[in-house]
């Protein structure tokens, strides 16, 4: 019913794909990128080799002096290695550069483009380009960087030689701008060498290396203490009063999935244990709740007649299409996110993943998290409540 009626009263599902296009394009997001085996094209850092032909370097420049140069032309762009007289040397900032050396340039592509017009032609030297690099995920947890931009940020000492590579803001890409504002809890992906990527790493926050392995004993924790809260009743008189095993598995989740925010040093599940854990969980979630209901349904449709269907299919339509609409009118949310809250709000996770799939976008999951986490939590409390009035 999401993925049908809430598109079309939303201005037609062709119109909501554009949208969600066109608000990934301003986020900077390339969700095709990510998929497996694909790989952007234009890869936003870059490191290049270059032989020095241009007068300007005249009887000699400094690395600290070409560097400075590029950066007073608006272009942010580091000195990764220097061949001089067939000899490779690291750089350091006093070392002389002069007409005939040969430099490894790094550094976002837009800056790297057209360098070759007065250093001197671009050369394919790979023994000069054969030196570990690193792209790091960095999560922000330092005060100190709260609020910063990005132009802020790369004017940071330890930020020498590392570049920016993407942002990510709640699983979402921003774009990488000078008056981009940093806040904590954002995943910069930082590229350079690796040691100047792990001293940058360091002062910024957490470095989120990739790995295969869950932190299975965060998930167990998290059941488990879920589990013990769920069981706890309080009784108000003779009323007793409960969360039940599976609301205290959700609360004891959302507090996990927060501490994970805060903390990321524990808890990591790799994306493909999540997407396991998010289809398989909420497939046999559906067939449970499928086969439960199902008998129930069948004798209270047999006792009331057509109109528990009807009242049901109401129940459910209403407040769908009450939600879209204050979406779009009343707080006047991107159709994207206007469907995501819709789907968070009637707690159900099918609908997102087929708003996702019939939009081809992930930008509705934006809208979904808060709303489903409040939703599922007053459906328990008040399930238990009308529960008590009957």
């Amino acid at each position: 019913l999401m993925s049908d009626v809430a598109p079309r009263l939303l201005g037609g599902l062709p119109s909501v794909k554009k949208s969600c296009k066109e608000l990934e394009a301003k986020m900077g997001t390339d969700d095709e990128s990510e998929q497996p085996g694909f790989m952007p094209a234009a890869r936003p850092i870059t490191f290049r080799a270059y032989k020095i032909s241009n007068d300007w370097f005249g009887a000699g420049k400094t690395v600290q002096e070409l560097e400075d140069y590029l950066e007073g032309q608006g272009r942010r762009l580091f000195v990764e290695r220097v061949r001089i007289n067939n000899v490779v040397y690291e750089v350091k900032p006093d070392l002389m550069l002069q007409k005939g050396n040969e430099v490894v340039l790094s550094g976002r592509r837009e800056f790297v483009i057209g360098e070759e017009d007065w250093i001197g032609d671009e050369v394919n030297d790979l023994e000069l380009l054969d030196f570990p690099a690193e792209t790091l995920p960095v999560l922000i947890s330092r005060k100190k960087f709260s609020g910063i931009t990005v132009a802020g940020l790369r004017s940071e000492k330890v930020m020498h030689g590392v570049s920016i590579k993407s942002i990510k803001r709640a699983g979402v890409n921003i774009p990488v701008l000078a008056a981009t504002k940093i806040n904590p809890g954002d995943m910069l992906e930082l590229v350079g060498t690796k040691m100047e990527v792990n001293a940058a790493a360091a002062t910024l926050g957490y470095a989120d290396r990739p790995t295969n392995q869950t932190d299975m004993i965060f998930v167990g924790l998290g059941i488990f203490i879920g589990g013990v809260i769920g069981s706890l009743v309080v009784h108000f008189g003779n009323i007793p009063i409960s969360l039940s095993t599976s609301g205290g598995a959700l609360i004891a989740g959302l507090v996990f999935g927060w501490l994970r925010s805060k903390h990321p040093t524990f808890g990591r599940i790799p994306e493909p244990s999540l997407w396991v854990l998010n289809n398989v969980g909420l497939n046999m979630f559906i067939a449970v709740v499928g086969i439960t209901a199902g008998p129930s349904f069948v004798t209270g449709f047999k006792e009331v007649g057509v109109s528990l269907f009807i009242i049901g299919a109401l129940a459910t339509t209403i407040p769908l299409i009450a939600g879209v609409l204050m979406g779009r009118y009343l707080f006047k949310f991107h159709p994207a996110i206007t469907l995501g809250c819709t789907s968070g709000a009637r707690t159900t996770t099918a609908a997102l993943g087929a708003i996702e799939d019939a939009v081809e976008s992930q930008t509705p999951a934006l809208g979904y998290t808060v709303t489903y986490a409040v939703g599922n939590t007053l459906l328990i409390i008040w399930g238990v409540v009308i529960v008590l009035l009957m």
